[in-house]
């Protein structure tokens, strides 16, 4: 098993924590100075407009620089390149979609069964992911950084534990990748952009995909 994911819970560990995980590195977030924490601000808010204004591929590291008046030197140090730039713009709305499925109203929260959570969780995902589909497309890592991240290792553990739950034989680990690779932004991008495929038809395919997996007990 790889030495990269986390230990899978027992049984009787809680599927729900109170702590959420931002989707670049944690570096010194939480105690930032007042003066760093507005220039890290003020870095975001340039980008967040040239991503409006040019989409994500208009988003460079000079370009946030210039935007922010400020020097190129400065954007490299506070995000370390454009991917980590790319992945704290998406941290706002990754925050958002952890608080829903950790804590939030069910289905998609505590308080459903595993396996209409398991559904819930793809079809957020989806809506989510169609809905920032570029920014998502730039921010994406390596193959040494794809699947390392704190953020997609969250959502591995949350899937992980609700198909053991749900499906108690079956190699749950393997199949929270299994499962996350049909979340995958490139997969999404060719059959919405390219193969022009409903977006209701990916969440029918999903809810499918989870009902076949947990068996017919569990999928109605």
């Amino acid at each position: 098993m790889s030495a990269l994911l986390p230990p899978l819970p027992g049984p009787e560990t809680p599927l729900d924590g109170p702590e959420l995980l931002q989707l670049g590195a944690v570096e010194d977030e939480p105690c930032l100075r007042a003066d760093a924490a507005r220039n890290r601000a003020r870095l975001l808010d340039a980008a967040a407009r040239l991503v409006a204004e040019h989409g994500a591929a208009g988003v460079t590291m000079e370009a946030v620089a210039a935007a922010a008046n400020v020097g190129k030197g400065t954007v490299f140090r506070r995000f370390g390149d454009r991917t980590g730039l790319l992945t704290a713009l998406l941290d706002h709305s990754e925050r958002n979609f952890q608080a829903a499925f950790l804590g939030g109203p069910p289905p998609l929260g505590p308080g459903s069964e595993p396996a209409e959570r398991l559904r819930a969780f793809g079809v957020a995902y989806l809506r989510r992911a169609i809905e920032e589909l570029d920014l998502l497309l730039a921010a994406e890592g390596g193959p040494d950084r794809r699947f390392t991240s704190p953020a997609h290792r969250l959502h591995h553990r949350h899937l992980a534990v609700l198909l053991r739950r749900a499906a108690p034989d079956a190699d749950a680990e393997l199949l929270a990748h299994t499962l996350l690779g049909y979340l995958n932004p490139p997969l999404i991008h060719h059959l919405v952009r390219q193969c022009g495929t409903p977006p209701a038809r990916l969440e029918t395919g999903w809810t499918d995909l989870v009902d076949r997996i947990t068996g017919p007990e569990q999928g109605t």
